[in-house]
């Protein structure tokens, strides 16, 4: 199975790979899942407490695309009720440099916008 889409082409010009990247772990939930995922193996029901206001739904789906790209790994142990717990892959793990980098600057962006606000 292909990590990229099938319907786009990531060939047309240098940023293309950028774009392939945010492909994978762009929009609201993805990256801070991955962040969540970065010391630790978690439940589903405790990564939907740690992220508030994310649906079910919505969680289940992007935990599903995130699987897909073979970002995290998704073990189900053969209990009474189902116990389901997610990690990163090898892969996901290749991602913490980028995950941290962009905790980083967030930080760095928080801080200034609170400074600027107090002036």
């Amino acid at each position: 199975m292909s990590l990229l889409p099938k319907r786009k082409r990531y060939d047309c010009a240098p940023g293309c790979p950028v774009e392939a990247t945010l492909d994978l772990i762009g929009g609201k939930w993805k990256g801070v899942i991955l962040y969540h995922l970065l010391d630790e193996t978690i439940r589903f029901n405790t990564l939907s407490r740690r992220l508030g206001s994310i649906t079910q739904r919505m969680l289940a789906k992007q935990l599903r695309e995130l699987e897909a790209a073979g970002l995290i790994r998704r073990v189900v142990f053969a209990e009474v009720p189902p116990r389901v717990e997610y990690s990163l892959s090898p892969d996901g793990e290749s991602l913490r440099p980028v995950i941290l980098a962009l905790k980083a600057w967030g930080e760095t962006r928080l801080a200034m916008l609170s400074q600027q606000a107090a002036e």
